[in-house]
C-alpha cells in the first residue's frame, strides 16, 4: 500500500525544478570562472522527467528558433543525449551559448504548462547540459547538403551571422563570414563576460562546429572600409549578402562632466575585459578597475559591467531611474548581482558627473525619482522629486544605456535604407531595401538578445534560400 504522505511529497517535488549547482557568491565574486555549474547526467534526467511532453507544445511557441523542445527533453529523460543534441542541432547552431544566456524565463519557460501550477521545466539548463555533453563526447554536427554552387557573404560573426551562415551551409551554400575584429563571435566574445559564457570551452567550440559545416571566416575585414557590399556582389562574385553587424555604437546621457577621465561606455569596458582579456594577469590590456564604481542602467549589459568591476576589486553601485520591478535585466542576473554584493541605487538618476582639478571623476550628482504614469514602453515613467539631489563619491562611471548600429555599412551602401535610430530597415524575412541584401539581429532591431538575433539570422537564411532558389 502506498503511503498518502509520500504521494504528496512526490507530487510536490514535481512542481519544483531540480536546483542547479553554482559557485558560492563570496568565492565567485573574486574570480572569472563560470558561476553556474550546470546539471549532472542524473540531475538532467530527473529534471527532464518533469516535462509533460505536451502535444501542443507552448514552449516551442516561445522559442525564436523553434527548437522541438519536448522531443529533445524526451531524449534527455531516456538518457539518449546524442539524439537530444541532434534534435536541437536542426534548429540551433549555438545551443551551449543559448542554454547559458537566453532569457528562457520570458520565452520557452515562460510558456511552459508545468509553470502554471509550479515551476516551469528548466529548458535552458537542459539545453546547456545536452550541448556540453555533446562537446565533451566529440559529437559532430550533421553534414551539410551537396554544394549548390551559390555563394553568400555574411557580415559579422555574432549570433545572427553564425546562425544565418550555419543554416545556409546546411542547405549547400558556399558561405564566407567577414568579421571586423580579430576574433570571431561578435557580442559573444566582446560583450558577455567569462563568468557567464566561457570563451574557449563554449563559444570557440560552437564556432568550430559552424566551420565544420564548411563556413569560412575571414577576420580583420571591416566592411565599408576594406570592402563594400557593392564590391562583394559585383566584383567578388557573391550571390547575396547578409548583414549581421550588430549594434556597437554606445549611447550617452549628454550630462555635464560626461567626457571626464574615468567615464566609460559599458561596450568599451566589457570589450577590454572580455575580448582583450584585461581580467587576466596573463594579458597587458589596461582597464580602469576603480575603487568605487557606478554603472548607470539596468539591463543585462549593466549587470555584466557591474559584476566585472566587482571582480576587479571595486565597490559597485547600479544606478537606475526606475524601481526593481522595471529592471530590464534577467531576474537571474539581478539575483546573482545582489548575492555578490552589488549595491542597487534604484529610483535614482544622474544629473552631473563631478570632476576634480585633474579632469578625473570624483563623484556623481544624482536625483531621486518616483514613478508616474506608464510611458510608450508600458513601464511607469520616472519623474524627478524636486530638491532630492545628492552626491555619490566615485572614481569610475560606466554608462550602460544601450547601443545603436555603426553607420559605416549603411553610409557606404547605395540603396540601403535606415530608420531614425540608424537601424537597417528589413522585413520579416530579413530583406532590406537593396536587392540581394538581407539583414538581421541588432543591426536591424538595435541592441536585443542573442536568441532574437539568432531567430533573425534563421529567418534571413530562409529568405536568401527562397530568393536564390527562384533566381
Amino acid at each position: 500500500m502506498v503511503d498518502a504522505a509520500s504521494v504528496e511529497v512526490t507530487r510536490m517535488d514535481v512542481l519544483k525544478k531540480v536546483p542547479v549547482r553554482e559557485q558560492e557568491p563570496a568565492v565567485r565574486a573574486k574570480n572569472f570562472e563560470e558561476v553556474c555549474l550546470g546539471y549532472s547526467e542524473e540531475e538532467a534526467k530527473e529534471e527532464a522527467s518533469r516535462c509533460l511532453n505536451c502535444k501542443n507544445a507552448q514552449c516551442m511557441k516561445g522559442c525564436p528558433v523553434a527548437i522541438h523542445i519536448p522531443e529533445f527533453i524526451n531524449g534527455v529523460k531516456n538518457g539518449n543525449f546524442a539524439e537530444a543534441y541532434k534534435v536541437i542541432g536542426k534548429s540551433s547552431a549555438l545551443p551551449a551559448v543559448c542554454g547559458r544566456v537566453c532569457p528562457q524565463e520570458s520565452q520557452c519557460e515562460g510558456k511552459c504548462i508545468r509553470g502554471f501550477k509550479g515551476e516551469p521545466v528548466s529548458i535552458g539548463k537542459l539545453e546547456r547540459f545536452v550541448a556540453d555533453w555533446a562537446r565533451e563526447n566529440n559529437v559532430e554536427p550533421e553534414a551539410p547538403a551537396t554544394p549548390n554552387g551559390k555563394r553568400v557573404a555574411v557580415i559579422g560573426s555574432g549570433p545572427s551571422g553564425l546562425t544565418c551562415a550555419g543554416d545556409l551551409a546546411k542547405l549547400g551554400y558556399d558561405v564566407t563570414i567577414f568579421e571586423a575584429l580579430h576574433e570571431a563571435g561578435g557580442v559573444l566574445v566582446y560583450g558577455i563576460p567569462e563568468f557567464r559564457l566561457p570563451k574557449q570551452t563554449v563559444v570557440k567550440a560552437e564556432i568550430e562546429n559552424v566551420k565544420k559545416l564548411g563556413v569560412k571566416i575571414e577576420t580583420n575585414v571591416v566592411v565599408g572600409k576594406s570592402v563594400t557590399i557593392d564590391e562583394l556582389l559585383d566584383e567578388e562574385g557573391f550571390d547575396a549578402v547578409f548583414i549581421g553587424s550588430g549594434a556597437g555604437l554606445p549611447k550617452f546621457m549628454g550630462i555635464p562632466g560626461e567626457n571626464a577621465n574615468g567615464v566609460f561606455s559599458a561596450n568599451e569596458y566589457l570589450t577590454r575585459s572580455n575580448l582583450m582579456k584585461a581580467f587576466s594577469d596573463d594579458y597587458d590590456t589596461p582597464i580602469a578597475a576603480g575603487h568605487k564604481v557606478a554603472v548607470v542602467g539596468g539591463g543585462n549589459v549593466a549587470m555584466d559591467a557591474a559584476r566585472t568591476a566587482l571582480r576587479l576589486g571595486a565597490e559597485v553601485h547600479i544606478v537606475y531611474r526606475r524601481s526593481e520591478e522595471e529592471l530590464p535585466a534577467r531576474v537571474e542576473e539581478v539575483h546573482h548581482a545582489k548575492q555578490e554584493g552589488i549595491i542597487f541605487d534604484l529610483l535614482t538618476n544622474p544629473v552631473e558627473i563631478l570632476v576634480d582639478d585633474n579632469g578625473h571623476v570624483r563623484g556623481m550628482k544624482c536625483i531621486r525619482m518616483e514613478l508616474g504614469e506608464p510611458d510608450a514602453s508600458g513601464r511607469r515613467r520616472p519623474v524627478e522629486i524636486p530638491g532630492s539631489e545628492f552626491e555619490l563619491e566615485l572614481d569610475t562611471v560606466i554608462m550602460s544605456l544601450g547601443t545603436s548600429p555603426n553607420p559605416l555599412i549603411s553610409s557606404t551602401t547605395e540603396g540601403l535604407d535606415i530608420n531614425k535610430h540608424r537601424c537597417i530597415i528589413a522585413d520579416e524575412n530579413g530583406l532590406t531595401t537593396k536587392q540581394a541584401v538581407y539583414a538581421g539581429g541588432d543591426a536591424v532591431t538595435g541592441a536585443a538578445t542573442v536568441i532574437l538575433a539568432m531567430g533573425a539570422g534563421k529567418a534571413a537564411a530562409k529568405g536568401i534560400d527562397d530568393y536564390l532558389s527562384n533566381k
